[in-house]
This record gives structure tokens, C-alpha cells and sequence, in this order.
């Protein structure tokens, strides 16, 4: 089933609120860039992600180089960001800001 896709004004709310998601919005995807000590790190940094995708059921875009790791989210079939995608960000950046 199809998300709704979230508006504008609540997507600039999402992105500045206090508690907001540490994203950037870039071509109309949610873009995130972590950069860990380490290739291993980035590798276990992804391993995490990809748990919290799978439990989420639903995936980010992942490049990984060396140690930096950059994540996209967007709801494809729905065409744009959905809460899925806030709330998938929001998981990430509970991962991001632990110590590896």
C-alpha cells in the first residue's frame, strides 16, 4: 500500500524541529553522510542500518567509501518522503551518534 507522501510545510517542520532528523533534503531525497574511523567501522556502522531496515521494512540507498557512509531515503513507490522514511532516519540517527 501506498504512503502518503508528506508535504512540504511537514517535511521543513520534520527538518527543523528540535528533535529534527540530522538529514539534509537533496533532490527530493533525504541525504545523510557519516564518517567513521574506519572502513570495518563504516562496514559495521551499515550492518546496524541494515538491521534497522529490515526490522523497518524498508531500505535506504547505500554508498559506502572507506570510512564515510552516505544514506538516501525515499519512498519510491510512493514518489517522494513518507513518515516511513522520517521514522527509518530518526532509528539511523540513534546508530550514527553511538561510538563504534
Amino acid at each position: 500500500m501506498r504512503q502518503p507522501v508528506l508535504s512540504e510545510s511537514a517535511l521543513d517542520s520534520a527538518l527543523s524541529a528540535e528533535d529534527r532528523v540530522q538529514w539534509h533534503l537533496i533532490g527530493g531525497k533525504l541525504i545523510k553522510t557519516v564518517t567513521l574511523a574506519s572502513f570495518a567501522d563504516a562496514l559495521s556502522f551499515v550492518v546496524e542500518v541494515g538491521r534497522l531496515a529490515e526490522d523497518a521494512d524498508h531500505h535506504p540507498d547505500i554508498d559506502i567509501r572507506y570510512d564515510r557512509v552516505t544514506l538516501a531515503l525515499i519512498t519510491h513507490d510512493s514518489g517522494g518522503i513518507t513518515q516511513s522514511d522520517l521514522d527509518l532516519a530518526r532509528a539511523i540517527d540513534g546508530v550514527a551518534t553511538r561510538p563504534h
